[in-house]
């Protein structure tokens, strides 16, 4: 009786059917693929260095826009944040969506933007009502109509949401209702990932550019050296999630990101303009007291270390060690918002979230671990730098938001009566 060698194939006469089951190959790269190359987990696509020059042309032109909108200032770095968010959430929305089942919904793609755009109206109206109110002070005609929309503002959107969520249950078909609620939840989550994180970069933006600039640029840094150690030597892989990713490539872009964090610190803090918090949403340049974390001081090297560093002393500021901490976590903690993208993209079978960046996939694909670092930044921020205890700029930063212009003249008639009665009492 012959075999069977096909898999599937015609059985002999008379004879059992033999199947032969073969494994579909793995996409995932084998560490020990393509020995030739001493096992260097990057170096065993034939186009790899088209590839690289494809990756390096985007990411030229990635960072020189990036610098450009930088120089213009907050307004336009915020606009930039606004139109990432858009693109992401595109790509998101763009994942699980069915063509077939949409064109049976017609304008329910709409209503995910109606609860996007209602996201952006809470979150940004929250962050920065009080810029806007000190852009306006001087005209009392649009002072009037910003302080009525920023007492109104949670009241607006909440009704703008509940109008979305009336339109989401009126548009329910029968037969549709598992694709239509998993899309609604869907839509939430990603409003979570995009504006929960978000959010933060924008504060940051408004604290300081410094605070947005320095983190964003370290998770580039470690992103680039990831890369072009992992192209050269990398032999280890890392995680299983990503089997391009190697021990050599993260332990020389670690290196690399704290070093370029200390040394970049200095740099940027040596600019009023990134260092100054925005209180409006004008467009001029910035000039400030920068305070004493941007002050030079004076920093002894330790002794056991004189032997390798030529100087003695050098001039630090004391942001400087700040960045520290910045670098540890843009090299440790951060590069687990990509680990995690690359499981989602896994779990739903897709290479990339787009392709709008050549050589690097999508807009999401380049925000995993900025989001993530953007987080930790404002928190950083807020809980080690930001003085704790309450200051007369901070009260009046609340004073000026949540009064009217009549209970403002009123708070000015008490301050004055109460200054008038201390006088009095220390001059008797």
């Amino acid at each position: 009786m012959q075999k069977d060698t096909g898999s599937g194939g015609p059985s002999t006469p008379g004879g059992p059917t033999v199947r032969i089951r073969r494994r579909r190959a793995s996409n995932e790269v084998s560490p020990e693929v393509n020995k030739a190359n001493g096992g260097h987990l990057l170096v065993n696509d034939n186009n790899k260095y088209k590839s690289m020059l494809v990756r390096a042309y985007s990411t030229f032109w990635m960072i020189g826009g990036f610098a450009f909108v930088i120089y213009m200032g907050h307004l336009y770095i915020w606009a930039m944040v606004v139109i990432i968010q858009i693109f992401m959430a595109k790509e998101l929305f763009n994942l699980l969506r069915r063509a077939n089942e949409e064109r049976r919904l017609p304008g329910f793609r709409l209503l995910n933007w109606h609860f996007f755009f209602t996201a952006m109206l809470f979150v940004y109206g929250r962050i920065l009502s009080q810029r806007l109110v000190n852009t306006v002070a001087t005209d009392k005609v649009l002072y009037k109509l910003v302080s009525k929309f920023i007492k109104y503002h949670m009241v607006t959107c909440y009704f703008l949401y509940i109008a979305g969520f009336m339109w989401f249950i009126l548009t329910l078909k029968k037969k549709m209702y598992k694709y239509q609620f998993g899309q609604y939840a869907w839509t939430h989550m990603i409003l979570i990932v995009v504006f929960a994180q978000s959010s933060f970069t924008v504060a940051n933006i408004f604290e300081g550019i410094f605070w947005f600039l320095l983190p964003a640029s370290l998770i580039v840094i470690n992103d680039i050296a990831a890369y072009i150690f992992g192209f050269f030597f990398g032999k280890t892989p890392l995680i299983k999630l990503s089997p391009k990713k190697t021990w050599e490539g993260f332990i020389g872009a670690s290196v690399t990101t704290m070093i370029s964090a200390f040394w970049l610190a200095n740099v940027l803090g040596r600019f009023q303009w990134l260092t100054c918090p925005r209180k409006d949403l004008s467009t001029g340049w910035l000039h400030c007291d920068p305070g004493s974390l941007f002050k030079p001081e004076s920093f002894t090297v330790p002794l056991w270390f004189a032997q390798w560093f030529p100087w003695r002393e050098i001039s630090v500021l004391p942001v400087q060690w700040h960045a520290l901490c910045l670098g540890l976590f843009a090299s440790i903690i951060a590069p687990f918002g990509g680990f995690f993208a690359s499981g989602f993209k896994r779990a739903f079978k897709v290479k990339d979230f787009g392709d709008s960046i050549p050589g690097h996939g999508g807009i999401t694909d380049r925000m995993d671990c900025q989001m993530v670092m953007a987080v930790f930044a404002y928190i950083y921020h807020q809980s080690f730098v930001v003085p704790q205890s309450l200051s007369v700029e901070m009260i009046m930063d609340q004073i000026l938001v949540n009064l009217t212009f009549e209970e403002l003249q009123d708070v000015y008639m008490k301050l004055g009566e109460i200054v008038m009665e201390r006088q009095l009492g220390e001059e008797s």
